[in-house]
């Protein structure tokens, strides 16, 4: 009887791990809640986070008010009943997403079906016990628990647990937590630092309470002396406590210079820990910032082609950030105004921190190498497809392996410059016409005009369009569906939702005629 029921018992838990194991609902929740509690790319962790330390501060505001003030019955069941639910609630989620329990139950029995042996509940669901009981005694997981334990209020001492509640920031606040992590990469030299201390401090205090026991009746007990050995070492000296005899003041001026020693050595360890650290933290933000926005440019290498494009007008409407491997040139742009990190582009960790799946993704390819731009171009074409690549390319020769690599568009300088140069020696009149109106100068510009779905553009053929009306002169058409771009077109030629107006006219001409060719406001901004 009983061992058909711990038959019936284990296989009634092994089908329930099964089922929860493969819920697609089940998993989808587990990753949820992981996302929200740990992923700090997730766009609604900081409102969760914000809410967390509103909590916490609001409960440490009770504490501190009712000390000398009394407090409302509904505040106080804020702070007894809600505050501590929602840190329960958390403390339980936590748990639950530390480690997957039905996940090794599962694993355990399919290895246990895969050698052909009897599956055996208890070690698989000891592993996976003592895998939570990891995580229950980590100083994050100590610190949820204790902050939960001020719900109880018939033990005034539990209030004091309100503290850990504060300290709860920790996790919640990135720049405390940040200051945390920088001191963790000194962990070596602080911990020796930690060492000696004590050791002083212990030696310190031994002398101390032989030497003056029978002369400074402050000193009672060798905790007294601890006492007065670690104040005196810190150079805090309170006074309340101080030798009295010659060997006690050579004790203490000895301590007091190895406490001036250690304190100079511990500045220097985090001084030095925070301006190795500095820069990434402000790369880093960096990221994050340009990361919030629906479309930016990433600029691989910072050199006279950047520099050229930043002169533009235009240019400065653009969010971007600039990324390049040397430090020098980074240092360069950065005292040129712009925002630029060192790093590698043609590395996939380096594109992977931008957010390509949430925003309209720009990269330029920049740099004077041909062989980086095109492992840039395949790194940003691996990670999604839809990010657009502007190469430049040094020669004809390299455009088609640019385009097999999957480059959207690709610019020849070198190419571009020597016509210019056989325009202004063979003929002068297009080399002025054409530099004016690259160069922005007072004269007729070329624009584009996008027809979007609310444009009366829609359905109306080239013919039937007065471009003389506005002014303009139409050079072409880029028709989206056909992916190509048909110069000077035919009367006949019919313009789709997409397709793209290649005008000549004056900025005033262009923007009267986009706005004339919109039925509302919302088509026209666009």
């Amino acid at each position: 009887m009983g061992k058909g029921f711990r038959k019936r018992l284990e296989s009634g838990i092994i089908h329930w791990a099964i089922r929860l194991n493969r819920s697609s609902r089940y998993r989808h929740i587990r990753k949820t809640v992981r996302d929200l509690l740990e992923n700090p790319k997730n766009p609604y962790k900081r409102f969760f986070d914000s809410f967390i330390i509103f909590l916490i501060l609001s409960s440490v505001f009770i504490l501190i008010w009712e000390v000398k003030h009394p407090v409302p019955l509904w505040l106080d069941y804020y702070d007894i009943y809600f505050v501590s639910l929602v840190f329960l609630v958390e403390y339980i989620l936590r748990l639950w997403i530390s480690s997957d329990l039905t996940g090794e139950l599962v694993e355990e029995y399919e290895k246990a079906v895969a050698v052909g042996r009897d599956f055996r509940v208890g070690p698989a669901l000891l592993r996976g016990i003592k895998k939570k009981l990891a995580y229950m005694v980590t100083p994050a997981a100590i610190v949820d628990l204790l902050a939960i334990l001020p719900a109880y209020r018939p033990l005034r001492v539990l209030r004091i647990f309100v503290l850990f509640r504060f300290l709860k920031l920790l996790r919640y606040t990135r720049s405390i937590n940040q200051f945390v992590e920088v001191l963790a990469t000194k962990r070596f030299e602080l911990l020796t630092l930690l060492g000696l201390l004590f050791f002083v401090t212990l030696t310190g205090a031994i002398a101390i309470y032989i030497l003056e026991d029978m002369h400074n009746p402050n000193i009672n007990n060798l905790f007294e002396a601890i006492y007065w050995s670690l104040v005196t070492i810190t150079t805090v000296g309170y006074g309340d406590i101080a030798p009295v005899s010659e060997m006690g003041r050579l004790i203490a001026m000895i301590i007091i210079l190895l406490g001036v020693a250690m304190i100079s050595f511990a500045t220097s360890v985090i001084v030095s820990a925070f301006s190795e650290k500095l820069h990434e933290l402000k790369e880093e933000r960096i990221v994050e910032s340009i990361n919030r926005t629906a479309e930016f440019l990433i600029i691989c290498g910072y050199g006279q082609m950047t520099k050229m494009f930043f002169r533009q007008a235009e240019a400065k409407r653009y969010n971007y950030i600039i990324l390049d491997k040397d430090p020098e040139r980074v240092q360069e742009a950065i005292h040129d105004g712009y925002d630029a990190i060192v790093d590698d582009a043609s590395r996939h960790t380096t594109l992977s921190r931008f957010n390509v799946k949430n925003s309209k993704v720009t990269v330029l390819c920049m740099s004077h190498d041909d062989v980086e731009n095109i492992y840039i171009t395949l790194n940003a074409k691996s990670i999604d497809p839809r990010i657009r690549v502007i190469a430049r390319a040094s020669s004809p020769r390299i455009v088609s392996k640019y385009e097999r690599a999957g480059a959207d568009h690709v610019l020849l300088p070198n190419q571009a410059a020597s016509t210019m140069m056989v325009f202004a020696i063979l003929k002068p009149i297009i080399y002025k016409a054409i530099h004016a109106i690259f160069t922005g100068q007072n004269v007729a510009l070329l624009d584009e005009i996008r027809v979007h779905e609310h444009s009366s553009l829609i359905g109306a053929t080239v013919g039937s369009i007065n471009f003389r009306a506005y002014k303009l002169i139409l050079i072409g058409v880029q028709k989206v569906r056909e992916d190509r771009f048909i110069f000077n077109p035919e009367d006949t030629l019919v313009l789709e939702e997409g397709d793209v107006l290649l005008v000549m006219g004056h900025k005033a001409s262009t923007a009267y005629f986009r706005e004339s060719s919109c039925l509302d406001e919302k088509g026209c901004l666009r």
